[in-house]
């Protein structure tokens, strides 16, 4: 494995100029959207293209305390503008710094029309992992605090979004980590003048595959993150608790983080993340549906254990909130073991 950090990452999506791309290449950015200082609603949506196999797909999903709505879309490429799927738009007004997402009527009752502007600097590095398949993974990494203006519907209750957290996530290349994996963690803590978002993958045998990330400031500062240990309570369901996170940074800060993840919801399986993307579909192809937050869907009976997480952080005195994504492995020879 090989992250090199800080390299410049072309924002937009690839254009149709860009040619003799590998089979597996995917250009993809993921959203997600949360009030300030509450975990209901949280909302995630996402968009990707798959150029040689001429196809778009995309998500959006709304986790509201009693339900999850699921919303995935897809068609050819080349009967898109490469801006959106089904009822999604999005723009890069800004790279790097503004875009627009508009979702308009769909089966799932909720509609947007949002701002996203950036917040702190992004993170991003290229990423290559030797896979115990013959095809290696290599893509461009980026991810990045922002704030949201604009408006969201959610049946009939209308949310003025102004001011609420957003973490966005671009990734584009060749990404097939397949076998092996025991541990996924995708963190984004969300706190008033910083964010602390890292990736970390670790093997079915607990040894680090992959770490990569940084402390955001506002004020422009973006502190590489070294090293991460953690404590986490998993249900026998594989879902998330709570638990403890230790991040230590190449400018020698520490920062000791408490997750609680009692909220529910954000199952990424609702997105199509069990295999389904970059799957053609056709064109115009949508399709939705909803799981209920009691209890009978977890990580465990859903066909990926993915989960995108709204909880509350809390670092010492200073509350938070954000994405914590997470997927344990469901191998009956794994069991889950704290570093902290």
């Amino acid at each position: 494995m090989a992250i090199t950090p800080g390299t410049a990452f072309h924002d937009p999506l690839v254009g149709p100029e860009v040619r003799d791309l590998p089979d597996g290449f995917f250009d993809r950015l993921m959203f997600n959207m949360h009030p300030i200082d509450a975990v209901t609603p949280s909302v995630i949506m996402g968009f990707g293209i798959y150029p040689p196999k001429d196809t778009a797909d995309g998500f959006v999903v709304v986790s509201d305390g009693d339900q999850q709505r699921n919303l995935r879309f897809s068609t050819q490429l080349s009967a898109t503008n490469r801006d959106g799927a089904g009822p999604f738009r999005f723009e890069t007004v800004e790279p790097n710094q503004l875009w627009r997402l508009h979702l308009g009527p769909n089966p799932i009752g909720a509609e947007f029309d949002l701002t996203w502007r950036a917040r702190t600097p992004a993170w991003s590095g290229e990423i290559a992992v030797t896979n115990t398949s013959s095809v290696r993974t290599s893509f461009d990494h980026l991810f990045q605090s922002g704030w949201y203006e604009g408006t969201l519907r959610v049946d009939d209750r209308q949310y003025v979004a102004d001011g609420w957290y957003g973490q966005r996530d671009r990734s584009r290349g060749v990404r097939t980590m397949s076998g092996g994996q025991g541990l996924h963690i995708w963190y984004q803590a969300q706190f008033p003048r910083f964010s602390i978002g890292f990736l970390l993958v670790e093997t079915r045998a607990h040894e680090r595959l992959l770490l990569e990330g940084a402390v955001m400031h506002e004020d422009g500062r973006l502190d590489a993150i070294t090293d991460v240990r953690h404590a986490l309570v998993f249900t026998s369901d594989l879902d998330l608790v709570e638990g403890d996170v230790e991040v230590r940074t190449a400018d020698g800060k520490r920062y000791l983080v408490h997750a609680d993840g009692r909220a529910g919801g954000g199952y990424m399986a609702g997105a199509g993340y069990g295999g389904h993307h970059g799957v053609s579909s056709g064109v115009d192809h949508v399709e939705s549906d909803r799981y209920p937050l009691d209890g009978s869907v977890t990580p465990r009976s859903l066909d990926s254990a993915l989960t995108d997480r709204l909880c509350t952080f809390t670092l010492g005195t200073i509350r938070g909130s954000g994405i914590f994504e997470f997927a344990l492995t469901r191998s009956s020879r794994y069991q889950y073991q704290p570093t902290l």
